[in-house]
């Protein structure tokens, strides 16, 4: 289903401008090329100056922890494995491999974020076992797993709570969130799979199914929940954080293991969200955030992170729908060169200035262009690229921006995790036709771990 792409990287510091739609099909080797060799370049700023650290500051060639002060756990390592198995970097990923085996170690006594371990670091040594079969990969993503699992067991209500000691299983903290809550069922679910313990599957599901027998009477869900007691703790609701993968993973499950269930809440709720709150703003859809209750506009203001629903549209066959969502971002990404975390559509300005490399709108690019062929996708996902690269580049790797309106935007000394995951490996698919993806039977999942379709 993957066909053929092609461009050549912005240079000087000039934003790229969106090629128009129907334009000639092209050879995009060049930017594939192109996005492997800053990629490439990029691990290697992080091998020489920070192995082992959660992230590289990319402008003073530093350390950074993510999850707890002087406790890293290697995250960007851990999540650009199977990037670079999908780039064939095969000494880098020997590399990688041999650095989680002989050095990460999760007995931490210190809080983790339950929702972020799980999507980041099972995710990412589930998709590494996935691509290199290495068996001792897969122990570790079991041994981190079952040290989150108190999260959900100790909780009265089965929603886990967001934070568990990692050394103690002490759990923490029950003001949660729909994501926080139900975004577990693809790690857990491909764990139960392969080791044939369900316990992983049934956890994820149980906690999916609280908030969904929660819905309104119009059929959304607000996105706040107290685990212990399971009341919704507001009444808003939202496509965006921190509602988002919430939907996603209702989909995603049902793709991943085919369990009728998880289709029937997926089905139910995403009706409700395009009968009361979609709209049209200047003849673009958009998604207010409104009263779960009421169907409320409560704000037009729209995240970065939302514009990954245009891509889960289209997968679960809302094409017209998911198509229409992504001309919108394409419209802020024309008028901001980058997009900034978030914009209210009423007025087309950005309310917050900054940006953290986001990676939702390659993401939704690739989804759209898998499902339709459309070669428009490549051609706004090169864009993308090319002005990530124009901006973002710095001395030891690719920068956060604290002000994305600013000429030039200005720059944050951090890049997160998600970047080896997300972003750079949604480029390498669009333009690279790699064999070692089966581009017809294939599962990234929310954090782009790659859990189905390695061609080994």
């Amino acid at each position: 289903m993957l066909r053929a792409l092609g461009a050549v990287a912005a240079a000087g510091g000039m934003l790229a401008t969106t090629s128009v739609p129907g334009s000639a099909r092209r050879d995009w080797k060049p930017v594939a090329d192109a996005v492997r060799e800053e990629y490439l370049w990029a691990w290697r700023q992080y091998v020489e100056r920070a192995l082992g650290a959660d992230h590289i500051k990319p402008i003073s060639g530093g350390r950074e922890d993510f999850f707890v002060e002087g406790h890293s756990v290697g995250l960007s390592l851990v999540e650009a494995v199977d990037t670079l198995w999908l780039m064939e970097a095969d000494a880098e990923v020997a590399q990688a491999v041999q650095w989680i085996v002989d050095d990460l170690d999760f007995d931490i006594d210190a809080p983790f974020q339950v929702f972020e371990t799980n999507i980041r670091v099972v995710g990412g040594l589930a998709a590494a076992y996935h691509c290199t079969g290495d068996q001792r990969l897969l122990e570790r993503a079991e041994d981190v797993a079952d040290r989150l699992l108190p999260a959900f067991t100790q909780s009265p209500t089965g929603l886990p709570y967001r934070y568990v000691n990692l050394a103690t299983g002490a759990v923490s903290d029950p003001e949660t969130n729909i994501v926080e809550i139900g975004t577990y069922i693809v790690e857990f679910g491909v764990l139960s799979q392969w080791t044939g313990d369900n316990r992983y599957y049934d956890l994820a599901k149980r906690a999916m199914r609280v908030a969904y027998d929660k819905r309104t009477e119009l059929g959304l869900l607000p996105h706040d929940i107290n685990a212990e007691t399971g009341r919704w703790r507001n009444r808003q609701a939202t496509v965006g954080p921190p509602g988002d993968s919430y939907y996603e993973y209702l989909w995603d499950g049902f793709r991943l293991f085919g369990d009728p269930e998880l289709k029937q809440w997926y089905d139910t709720l995403t009706g409700a969200i395009l009968s009361e709150q979609a709209e049209r703003h200047d003849g673009m859809l958009w998604f207010p955030q409104v009263d779960a209750f009421t169907g409320e506009v409560l704000s037009r203001e729209q995240s970065v992170l939302a514009g990954f629903y245009a891509g889960l549209l289209a997968e679960s066959g809302h094409v017209a729908e998911g198509r229409a969502y992504h001309d919108a971002f394409t419209a802020v990404q024309e008028r901001f060169g980058v997009i900034p975390t978030s914009v209210d559509y009423s007025t087309m300005t950005a309310t917050r200035v900054d940006t953290a490399l986001r990676p939702e709108f390659a993401d939704s690019a690739l989804m759209l262009w898998l499902a339709t062929g459309d070669e428009v996708f490549r051609e706004r996902a090169r864009t993308h690229f090319e002005n990530m690269v124009a901006t973002s580049k710095t001395t030891y790797g690719f920068a956060s921006l604290t002000d994305v309106t600013a000429e030039p935007p200005s720059q944050e000394d951090t890049c997160p995790g998600y970047w080896w995951s997300e972003q750079m490996k949604y480029y390498w698919l669009l333009f690279s036709d790699t064999p070692r993806l089966d581009y017809r039977d294939n599962y990234l999942s929310t954090e782009a771990n790659l859990l189905r379709g390695a061609r080994r």
